[in-house]
């Protein structure tokens, strides 16, 4: 009986270790087909009777050197970090205390506007592009970074504050009170005592605006047109598929090196944001 019940564990541990195995190489495969597009050189590339799993005729970083050399991926990396990241001070900004005060103050409507504040973050941005493109040509910022550092937030603001709202509701008022009763003002107990409590759920928030301006594409295709005012994500699929032509090597690399910064912000991040993101999201 404890042979059959040694053997029905081993079982369900080898089974939990295939599956977390199998999943592994199916969120890792995009990589390092990426990778082995971006060192092979044009030769294999093209060769139909090339192994297409590994690398042949050996490791190149030509394309790598294209990329950086002859096409606008510095200035392009350059402006998607200046966007996301300015988006994600805005975000910041504008989202702790409009969380903070739809979950501490009391007013008339406080639960419509809290529900406001989600479905607010449902409208598609394929139905908003027209109207903010008007927008952004009364304000003269068409054609610009000015453009997308404006549009982003109406998409990161909303879904950051319903995130925070859940979060800060799950930490007890008695902890800014005290500190009121102390003498600080409710500014203070915010910033000395709420927000130290709700580092995971500002991480969370943080991850995410920043995520989701480095890879937004519908804003930035619509509203920039110029090479230079380009962000990453819309520079290489616009610059590098030419018509009918994909420059396979130089699309691949700039992608594999596209994702770094998210890929480093995660691996440090991971723990607070799972912790920030079930928290937020079971509370409301």
């Amino acid at each position: 009986m404890l042979r059959s019940h040694r053997a029905s564990q081993n079982l369900r541990l080898a089974l939990a270790w295939l599956f977390v195995l199998l999943t592994l190489l199916f969120l890792l495969f995009p990589f390092y087909w990426m990778a082995l597009t971006a060192l092979k050189s044009n030769r294999e590339l093209y060769d139909i009777t090339a192994m297409p799993l590994w690398v042949r005729d050996g490791i190149t970083l030509e394309h790598f050197t294209s990329l950086l050399q002859g096409s606008n991926f510095p200035i392009w990396l350059k402006n998607s970090l200046l966007v996301s990241t300015t988006v994600t001070f805005i975000t910041l900004f504008v989202s702790v205390p409009a969380a903070y005060a739809i979950t501490r103050l009391t007013f008339p409507g406080q639960n419509g506007l809290a529900l406001g504040v989600f479905l607010a973050y449902l409208v598609p941005p394929t139905l908003l592009f027209i109207p903010l493109a008007r927008t952004m040509v009364s304000w003269g910022l068409f054609d610009s970074l000015g453009a997308l550092v404006a549009a982003y937030p109406t998409f990161t603001v909303p879904f950051a504050t319903w995130l925070l709202m859940g979060y800060l509701k799950g930490i007890p008022r008695e902890l800014e009170e005290a500190a009121m009763v102390d003498g600080a003002s409710r500014l203070r107990a915010l910033w000395t005592v709420v927000l130290p409590v709700a580092s995971p759920g500002l991480v969370t928030v943080t991850l995410f605006a920043f995520t989701l301006s480095w890879g937004h594409m519908i804003y930035a295709m619509a509203f920039v047109s110029r090479s230079t005012e380009k962000v990453l994500p819309v520079g290489l699929v616009t610059e590098m598929v030419r018509g009918d032509v994909f420059f396979w090597g130089p699309l691949m690399a700039g992608a594999l090196l596209a994702a770094i910064p998210v890929l480093l912000l995660f691996a440090f991040l991971t723990r607070y944001f799972v912790a920030g993101l079930t928290a937020g999201a079971t509370k409301y």
